[in-house]
């Protein structure tokens, strides 16, 4: 965990490759103005992974976490599989979440059948499995989810962040992953909701997000251009233009 600022709180949640100390940018961003807490999930810090690890054991975790800092409402930034916990978290437990960024994320597990999660599986833990470890995780996949007009910090960052995460970790994190479905629940989200794209992120599609933007209440919808999946490392000056205006427009 990382934490930086005072003021109202803002709890910032990883992708499945991503570590808290990809934040960094944003908890510069959010200081100013903000008590800004980058989360590393359950194990992605060498402790005890959640067994077992699911969405709403996540949810549960990051609420202990605002609990142990005395945090009693937050407002709960989510990035790609930490987008899905931040839904989880507004699903399951609205009275501690002021309000949800969901940047390039889903409201489901790309496929509905077995043969497509166990390609998917099979795929994402090819190179654990030819005892390249996470270092060839990262250089497999890191590199074709950044767009076009990327930061060039961002791919090196992150493949570095992702060649930190523990393997079990990370197993634990792509099970889970494949099982997750909060469509038909969407509109259970009360909390003022900003959905934030890539125009070039093939893993969140902008049309899939714009979905999502359309089944929760009040939503607003973003996409920013020439991005791709590592949206906020890609573009950090236009997500945090972005984040920094939603969070003023929601009463702390």
């Amino acid at each position: 965990m990382i934490e930086a600022g005072q003021g109202r709180a803002v709890l910032l949640l990883h992708g499945i490759g991503g570590r808290a100390c990809l934040w960094q940018p944003t908890l510069d961003a959010l200081a100013p103005r903000a008590r800004a807490v980058a989360w590393d999930m359950p194990g992605y810090d060498g402790g005890a992974v959640l067994d077992p690890m699911s969405f709403g054991t996540l949810a549960a975790a990051a609420v202990t976490l605002l609990d142990r800092l005395g945090i009693a409402r937050a407002d709960v930034v989510g990035h790609s599989m930490g987008g899905m916990v931040a839904i989880e978290m507004g699903i399951a437990h609205p009275d501690r979440v002021r309000s949800l960024c969901l940047a390039a994320t889903s409201a489901a597990f790309g496929g509905k059948d077995a043969a497509f999660r166990d390609a998917f599986l099979a795929a994402r833990q090819k190179p654990l499995e030819e005892g390249r470890g996470m270092a060839g995780v990262a250089a497999d996949l890191v590199p074709g989810m950044a767009g076009p007009a990327a930061d060039p910090a961002a791919v090196p960052a992150a493949q570095a962040a992702m060649a930190t995460v523990p393997e079990p970790a990370y197993r634990a994190a792509l099970a889970c992953l494949t099982g997750f479905d909060r469509r038909a629940d969407l509109s259970r989200i009360t909390a003022p909701t900003l959905v934030l794209a890539g125009e070039a992120d093939a893993t969140a599609p902008p049309r899939g997000m714009a979905r999502l933007a359309e089944a929760i209440l009040g939503a607003r919808f973003a996409v920013i251009p020439g991005a791709g999946h590592l949206l906020p490392l890609e573009a950090p000056d236009a997500f945090h233009a972005a984040l920094l205006r939603f969070l003023d427009s929601v009463p702390a």
